[in-house]
């Protein structure tokens, strides 16, 4: 900057000596400024053609402003390709390091065009990062279940979907998809066969186990009965008698359960779908409800809109609600009240059933819809229970696409609720149209 305003100032100095020599100081001063202009114009000039070719060599010309830019324009070339260099690295550490994952995984664009996948990506999906990139996913991926998935929200799309391999249909695929850098996606599909073959080896041990044990349970339970209806029995028997039949009876309840849990796990569909008169099936759930509580004389309160109406099965729904009013008969105290309710609330169908009982401590409550899962272990099994109601209720509302809310206070009482969206209920037995479509 100084170099040029020293030679600004001996041009218009050697001008205006000149001017006043040849006795034309304006005409001179204008020439001297002219020169001066196209000396400047000359080391834009070069510095254009420095730029346009991109060498590795650094400008060399006279020192001054022009000097200076070129300068700090080779400065920030040099750390835009130190910055460069090091994203470049990163992305080949990222991509050397997805190729060895055992999932494929595929770098989607906004539009659901492929970026790049990694190598299983082939073999799971049939993508090739080489040939593949640019074509829309669903272009490779024909699965109806797959592309109504892609059609869903990207925060919808975090819940995983299973899909045969378009490779090799002995293939389940587990696939999900998340967020990734500012509007792209991360595809990820795992091989979950094995998975799945011991799931349903787990689901038919179940349903076999329980099948086989029913008939000598059976059996055995009718041979206790006949004892104890003997005349000529021992008195001394009687105890052990009745012991064994309360034994057997939970036996027999807890294949029960089991046999209704395989049935759930068998499918995610809903089975036998009919328009469900719900007002019904509670008044027969608080019937016997009001048996079982028995000699606790709990008080029932029912708030039950009698025009809403399910669209499901009439089975299922009876289990869910079933199970969640006779397990709060067994944990509310003596005259203790439980408020069942079936109403409309912000376009949803809710189901709830509140109780005043012992409560639930809430380092508990994540657990309760596990099998076998129990708070109290020798209360539960001295009332009776199975330790799988709420797991049935957890599964029959998956097929809802719902899940059981619970809130609870420990000495205060709890609350058990489900709602169902506008596609699974009707306000009106007369509409035909929506049950039909459904």
């Amino acid at each position: 900057m100084k170099q040029d305003l020293l030679r600004l100032f001996c041009v218009i100095l050697i001008a205006i000596s000149v001017g006043l020599i040849a006795g034309n100081l304006f005409l001179c001063l204008i020439s001297g400024l002219l020169l001066f202009i196209f000396w400047q114009y000359t080391e834009l000039s070069k510095i254009l053609r420095w730029l346009k070719k991109r060498q590795d060599v650094g400008y060399s010309g006279q020192p001054g402003i022009a000097d200076e830019i070129c300068r700090e324009i080779e400065s920030l070339r040099r750390r835009n390709s130190t910055r460069k260099n090091r994203l470049n690295n990163f992305l080949k550490r990222f991509q050397e390091a997805a190729n060895t994952f055992p999932d494929a995984v595929v770098v989607l664009e906004e539009s659901d065009t492929i970026e790049w996948a990694n190598k299983n990506s082939k073999s799971l999906l049939g993508v090739d990062s080489a040939k593949d990139s640019g074509l829309k996913i669903t272009n490779l991926l024909r699965d109806p279940i797959f592309i109504d998935f892609m059609k869903h929200d990207i925060k919808e799309k975090n819940k995983p979907i299973k899909i045969n391999s378009p490779i090799d249909d002995k293939k389940i695929l587990e696939i999900r998809i998340s967020p990734y850098g500012l509007a792209q996606k991360l595809l990820i599909a795992r091989n979950v066969t094995h998975i799945n073959q011991l799931d349903k080896m787990r689901k038919d041990f179940i349903a076999n186990s329980s099948h086989e044990l029913r008939t000598p349970l059976t059996a055995i339970s009718g041979f206790i009965e006949g004892f104890i209806n003997d005349d000529n029995c021992p008195k001394g028997w009687r105890s052990y008698l009745d012991q064994m039949r309360r034994q057997s009876f939970r036996m027999q309840r807890l294949i029960d359960d089991l046999l209704k849990l395989s049935s759930l796990e068998s499918t995610n569909k809903i089975i036998d779908k009919e328009q469900v008169p719900v007002a019904d099936i509670l008044s027969n759930v608080i019937d016997e409800a009001e048996v079982l509580s028995g000699m606790m004389r709990h008080k029932f309160i029912v708030n039950i809109d009698k025009n809403l109406y399910l669209i499901g099965n009439q089975k299922e729904i009876f289990t869910i609600f079933s199970n969640l009013v006779f397990n709060a008969i067994q944990y509310t105290p003596e005259n203790g009240q439980i408020d069942v309710t079936w109403q409309l609330n912000n376009n949803n169908a809710v189901f709830t059933v509140k109780d005043n009982g012992i409560g639930i401590d809430e380092k508990n409550i994540a657990r309760l819809t596990e099998r076998f899962y129990r708070v109290d272990t020798g209360r539960s099994r001295e009332i009776g229970g199975t330790g799988l109601g709420l797991a049935l209720v957890k599964h029959g509302l998956a097929k809802y696409e719902s899940g059981l809310i619970i809130k609870s206070k420990l000495n205060e009482g709890s609350s058990f609720s489900c709602q169902f969206s506008e596609k699974y209920f009707i306000c009106s037995k007369l509409d035909e149209e929506k049950r039909i479509s459904l």
